[in-house]
C-alpha cells in the first residue's frame, strides 16, 4: 500500500530494447533493471510501452497462451516487489472483462496495486491497434506514496483530452511509457506534443521510448523529461540503451525535476544511418542468425549495405561474395575488393559464367527464333540470388538484400534475384541518400558502431555513374531518369501523395511524372515480395503504403 505523502521522489527510466514474444526474457531485463535501480535508491522504476510483451506484438497478442503468459509474467514480478525494492510501472498486454487492453501496471509491495488502460488507440501509419486492443475507459491518476501519478500511454498524449482528464482529476505529474518508431522528424513531433500537453496542464512530463529495432520498425529511444515551465532536465541518449535515475522534488508551485545529462541527438543522415544499423542488427540478432552474407557488385548499394552489416554486426559476422560475369568490368571488381579489404571482412569471387550459360542452353529449345533482351538480363540476377541462398542454406548466414527505395519504386529490380534475402536495410532509402550516406559514412559512424574508422567505401563507386552490368556499357540512366529528378517525383507520389497533375505544375516533365507514376504502380506485385527493411520516411513501402496488386485505377485515366 502507498505510504504518507512525500515530498521527494527517485523515480529510474529504463530506456531498453525488448524482444517481441520474449516474455521471459523481457521479464528478466525488467528485473535487472530494477536491481540496479534500488541500488541507487529507486523508488520507482517506469518501463516503456507493452514492455512484457514487445511491441508492437501485431496478432501474437490475441493468442490466449500469449496473454495469459504476460499476465503470469507480470504476476511474478510483482510479488518480487514484496522485497522493499522499487515499485515498478510496466506495460503489458491485459485481460479484463473479457477484454485485451494495452495497459500499464503498478507493481508495489508485493502485488499489483494500479491497473491503467491506453484509451486513445492509434490505427494510421504503421499502427493498427483497434484491430487488437479494446480502448479503456478515461483513466484517473495512480496513488503512489501519496503523490497521484498521470500515466498516459503513448497516443493518449497526441490529442488533449486523457492530460485533460488526468488533470482534473489531481495528477501532478505524468509519466508517459511509448513505443514510438523513428522516422525523420520524429524526435521534434514527440517533444512538441509532450510541450503542448505541459502548457495545456501545468504538469512536468516523463517521455519514456522504447529503444531497438522490431521488423521493419527502429525504436530510436531519445527519452526526456520536461518540467512545468516547459524546460528540458534530462535528454537521452537516442540509439542507445540507457536506465537513469531521476530526482523529483514538491515544490510550492508542484513537482519539479532536478536537471540532469541533456544527451545530444543524433539527427538527419546521422540518424537515418543509424537507425539502418539498429534494425539490420536487431534483426539479425533476435532471428539468432549467425551472421550475414551480400553480393558485393562494386557499386554504391552494395558498398553501403557491407558498410552497414560489419558497423552492425563485426567484420568476422559479414561475407560478401562477388559474383562475376562477362560485363562485370575491372574497375568493378576493383572497387569491390577495395570495400571488403577496408571493411575487413570475408570476400570471395564466385564467376557465375557456368551457372548462367548453362540456364540458357536449358531454355535454348523453348526460346528458339526469339530475340536476347531483358530476359537473359534476369538470368545473370538470379543465377547470383541462388548462389547467395545455397552459401546461406550451407553455413546459415542470412542474405542481406541492397536493393534502394528508388529502384523498389520502380520495379527496377529482379524477383528472384538481386531482390533475394532476408532483410534490406536501404528499402527505404532512396539513391539520393544512399549516396549522400556513403559520403557519411567516410566520415563518421555511430559511438557504438562495430567497423572501422575512416574511409570505407572507395571513392571511385561513389563518383562512377551506376550500373546493374547486365549488358555491355550499360547504366542505370539508359532505363530510369536521373536520380535527383526521379526521386523527387517518386517523394512526391509516396510520401506526400501528390496528384500528379499538381506534380506537373511544379515544374517536372508531364510525360516523366506520367511514366513514374506507371512504374510504381506496376512494381506493386514485385514490393510485396521483397524482403522486410528498415524504416525510415514518413512512408515506406510495406507497413504505411498498402496497395492493392490488381488495381486498374490510374490517375487521369
Amino acid at each position: 500500500m502507498s505510504s504518507a505523502p512525500v515530498d521527494q521522489l527517485l523515480i529510474a527510466f529504463a530506456q531498453l530494447n525488448p524482444i517481441v514474444g520474449d516474455i521471459a526474457g523481457n521479464a528478466d531485463k525488467a528485473r535487472a533493471a530494477r536491481a540496479q535501480a534500488g541500488e541507487q535508491g529507486a523508488d520507482l522504476i517506469l518501463f516503456t510501452e507493452l514492455f512484457i510483451a514487445g511491441y508492437p506484438p501485431e496478432d501474437l497478442v490475441l493468442k490466449p497462451a500469449f496473454q495469459a503468459a504476460c499476465r503470469e509474467a507480470v504476476e511474478a514480478l510483482a510479488a518480487e516487489t514484496a522485497d522493499g525494492g522499487p515499485a515498478v510501472l510496466i506495460g503489458s498486454p491485459w485481460v479484463e472483462g473479457g477484454r485485451l487492453h494495452n495497459s500499464v501496471l503498478l507493481l508495489e509491495d508485493g502485488a499489483i496495486s494500479a491497473v491503467r488502460h491506453k484509451v486513445d488507440l492509434p490505427n494510421y501509419g504503421v499502427f493498427d491497434e483497434k484491430r487488437v486492443f479494446t480502448p479503456g475507459p478515461m483513466p484517473g491518476p495512480i496513488p503512489f506514496k501519496g503523490v497521484r501519478l498521470g500515466v498516459p500511454v503513448c497516443e493518449d498524449i497526441w490529442g488533449p483530452d486523457v492530460v485533460e482528464c488526468l488533470a482534473e482529476t489531481g495528477a501532478e505529474m505524468l509519466l508517459v511509457p511509448n513505443g514510438s518508431p523513428y522516422r525523420r522528424s520524429a524526435h521534434d513531433e514527440r517533444t512538441n506534443v509532450a510541450v503542448a500537453r505541459v502548457v495545456e496542464s501545468g504538469l512536468p512530463l516523463a517521455y519514456i521510448n522504447q529503444l531497438g529495432g522490431q521488423d521493419e520498425l527502429v525504436f530510436d529511444g531519445g527519452s526526456f523529461v520536461l518540467n512545468a515551465d516547459r524546460s528540458l532536465a534530462i535528454q537521452f541518449p537516442n540509439f542507445q540503451e540507457r536506465l537513469r535515475i531521476t530526482r523529483w522534488e514538491r515544490w510550492a508551485d508542484g513537482w519539479r525535476c532536478e536537471e540532469g545529462a541533456r544527451a545530444p541527438l543524433i539527427t538527419d543522415d546521422e540518424a537515418d544511418y543509424a537507425a539502418c544499423v539498429m534494425g539490420l542488427k536487431d534483426y539479425v540478432e533476435k532471428n539468432r542468425f549467425p551472421g550475414v552474407v551480400l553480393g558485393l557488385s562494386g557499386g554504391v548499394d552494395s558498398a553501403l549495405v557491407a558498410a552497414m552489416a560489419v558497423d552492425a554486426l563485426g567484420p568476422e559476422r559479414v561475407h560478401c561474395v562477388m559474383l562475376p560475369y562477362r560485363y562485370t568490368s575491372d574497375e568493378s571488381l576493383a572497387d569491390a575488393a577495395g570495400v571488403a579489404n577496408a571493411l575487413g571482412c570475408r570476400y570471395d569471387i564466385v564467376p557465375i559464367a557456368d551457372a548462367v550459360e548453362g540456364l540458357e542452353r536449358v531454355l535454348g529449345p523453348l526460346f528458339e527464333g526469339r530475340p536476347r533482351d531483358v530476359t537473359e538480363e534476369n538470368l545473370q540476377s538470379r543465377a547470383r540470388g541462388t548462389i547467395l541462398m545455397s552459401i546461406s542454406n550451407k553455413f546459415g548466414a542470412m542474405v542481406v538484400t541492397t536493393g534502394n527505395k528508388s529502384e523498389m519504386s520502380t520495379g527496377y529490380a529482379t524477383l528472384y534475384g538481386d531482390m533475394n534475402g532476408g532483410y534490406n536495410p536501404l528499402k527505404d532509402l532512396y539513391k539520393t541518400q544512399v549516396f549522400r550516406l556513403c559520403h557519411l559514412r567516410n566520415r563518421w559512424k555511430p559511438a557504438y558502431a562495430l567497423g572501422p574508422d575512416g574511409e570505407v567505401i572507395p571513392e571511385n563507386i561513389i563518383v562512377k555513374p551506376p550500373t546493374a552490368e547486365l549488358r555491355e556499357n550499360q547504366k542505370d540512366q539508359d532505363s530510369l531518369p536521373p536520380y535527383e529528378v526521379l526521386d523527387a517525383i517518386l517523394e512526391r507520389l509516396v510520401e506526400l501523395e501528390r496528384p500528379v497533375a499538381a506534380i506537373v505544375e511544379e515544374g517536372f516533365d508531364a510525360a516523366l511524372v506520367a511514366r513514374v507514376e506507371r512504374m510504381l504502380n506496376l512494381a506493386e506485385y514485385k514490393r510485396r515480395q521483397a524482403a522486410p527493411g528498415v524504416k525510415v520516411t514518413p512512408r515506406n513501402f510495406g507497413r504505411d503504403r498498402r496497395y492493392p496488386i490488381t488495381n486498374r485505377f490510374r490517375e487521369g485515366a
